[in-house]
């Protein structure tokens, strides 16, 4: 059992001998374990050059005796544990050098095809669970394998320190109960950006491994197809896509007052420094995102002519005559 910490069979059998009697000679031992004299006292100094017994000398007669297991075993198990991640960690190397050198020995190990939907569902599910700090996502209208409300996942990672960036596409965000599922999302720490348009669907992970759909959702009879695509110069290019979008999006926000996170500091000059309240902030980072009145509205649950209005009540507190004034008072002074 001890043999993780150190200890031979005769050493572990010794020691619990020991632990039962506390103290004892090696004659006594040897009797006790039905060896020699010799073979016993090997065994006992060995066990002493490990801390799991001391020795008493009186005169011509040398006692032993046994120290506490949670302090004899303590610093060898502790010690075995280093070990046992530094071994992971040696092991974790090889892998990386051994993927390296067969990337570089053959082409086709640079991009994984996975098919079908649960295939897809799964390679998702494992590329999260996996992750340990980063995951990029394009979320495009129409999915895959997965809504984007059954992802259970990102919610688990979240809670470990994982630090999510999701841009969204607009037509998703219109769709029935995506702002709702987007805001909870928000609220567990997920940076959400909104866009126009997508050109594909993709999720990231640590920057060293991304999956996409080969085929737009619904093209031909077949079943969907995706790449695992792992360090390259395509995984390069993927990235810099994202960051590109991930510029030029519009930030989704949701304030505390709408239920959510803490409302944004404000620095702006005194004049419009209160000009837009913190229950409005969520619904101008929507209409910024492009998000129509009409699915705010029905996201929400107000009435279409209650978000007009409440527009209207903004641009004419920051002194706006038209909805791009009003974009642009929001982004200077960085509402959203």
């Amino acid at each position: 059992m001890f043999e993780a910490v150190g200890l031979s069979a005769a050493e572990e059998r010794m020691y619990r001998l020991l632990v039962g009697v506390v103290e004892a000679d090696s004659v006594a031992m040897a009797a006790m374990l039905e060896v020699t004299a010799s073979e016993a006292q090997n065994v006992l100094d060995s066990l002493h050059a490990k801390g799991l017994v001391s020795r008493r000398v009186n005169g011509e007669s040398v006692r032993f005796t046994v120290t506490a297991p949670d302090i004899g075993l303590g610093p060898l198990l502790l010690s075995g544990q280093e070990a046992l991640e530094r071994a992971r960690g040696a092991v974790a190397h090889l892998a990386d050098e051994y993927r390296s050198s067969v990337r570089r020995r053959d082409a086709t190990q640079l991009v994984e095809v996975v098919t079908g939907a649960p295939a897809i569902r799964q390679q998702l599910r494992n590329l999260q669970l996996g992750t340990r700090e980063e995951s990029l996502w394009f979320c495009r209208s129409g999915h895959v394998a997965m809504p984007s409300e059954d992802n259970n996942e990102e919610f688990e990672m979240l809670a470990r320190g994982v630090r999510y960036q999701v841009i969204y596409e607009q037509a998703l965000l219109e769709e029935p109960g995506m702002i709702t599922n987007v805001a909870a999302g928000i609220r567990q720490g997920e940076q959400a950006r909104a866009t126009p348009h997508l050109p594909v669907r993709m999720v990231i992970a640590d920057r060293q491994l991304a999956l996409c759909p080969l085929v737009r959702g619904g093209d031909g009879p077949g079943e969907p197809t995706a790449a695992l695509v792992r360090d390259s110069n395509l995984l390069a290019a993927l990235i810099a896509l994202f960051e590109s979008y991930w510029t030029n999006s519009s930030p989704l926000k949701v304030t505390e007052a709408a239920g959510a996170l803490p409302a944004i500091e404000h620095a702006a000059p005194e004049r419009t420094s209160e000009a837009v309240r913190h229950d409005d902030l969520y619904l101008l980072s929507l209409l910024v995102a492009g998000v129509s009145d009409k699915a705010i509205a029905t996201q929400l649950g107000i009435s279409q002519r209650t978000v007009q209005r409440r527009i209207s009540d903004m641009m004419q507190r920051v002194g706006a005559e038209t909805r791009m004034q009003l974009a642009w008072q929001a982004a200077r002074h960085g509402w959203v």
